[in-house]
């Protein structure tokens, strides 16, 4: 089996187990409307976030998520490097883009027939043709990484 298929199916696969565990917190309530957690709105978030205001709830999400991929260099599984840290990034984006993704997908409360602009408000502001800018400025950003992390001929 190819190390790329290999690579794709670990991020559907996370994703998809973390999607479930995220309904279990949200349920219906998408980008933690219920939680208790701080949120913090304004230009950079509406850049970065595609309108979605950052919360405190998705922050430490992030940061758990970035210090466990970062675990192998940790405990000496791998050598910190250039290429490394590209295919790390290029994995946590395409990670949270098909976690959103899945979210919707698995979430009895919306499925795939509602992952659409006029259901899902806080995607809405920032909704390119049938997903979220989001997803086509993102992706685009992880494959060049998760390529050049292949490619690069120099040791890094």
């Amino acid at each position: 089996m190819s190390a790329h298929f290999l690579f794709l199916a670990e991020v559907v696969l996370t994703a998809g187990l973390f999607a479930l565990v995220e309904i279990q917190i949200e349920g219906p309530h998408g980008w933690a409307a219920s939680l208790p957690t701080w949120r913090i709105e304004g230009g950079w978030t509406r850049w970065l976030l595609g309108s979605k205001p950052l919360t405190g709830y998705h922050f430490y999400l992030l940061l758990f998520i970035f210090f466990l991929l970062h675990f192998p260099f940790a405990i000496g599984l791998l050598s910190p490097s250039l290429r490394a840290e590209a295919r790390i990034l290029s994995f946590m984006i395409l990670f949270w883009i098909a976690e959103d993704f899945l979210w919707f997908v698995l979430n009895p409360a919306f499925g795939l027939k509602r992952f659409r602009r006029d259901r899902i408000p806080w995607h809405a502001p920032a909704w390119w043709w049938i997903m979220p800018r989001d997803y086509w400025l993102y992706t685009p950003v992880a494959f060049a990484l998760y390529a050049w992390s292949w490619t690069v001929r120099f040791p890094v």
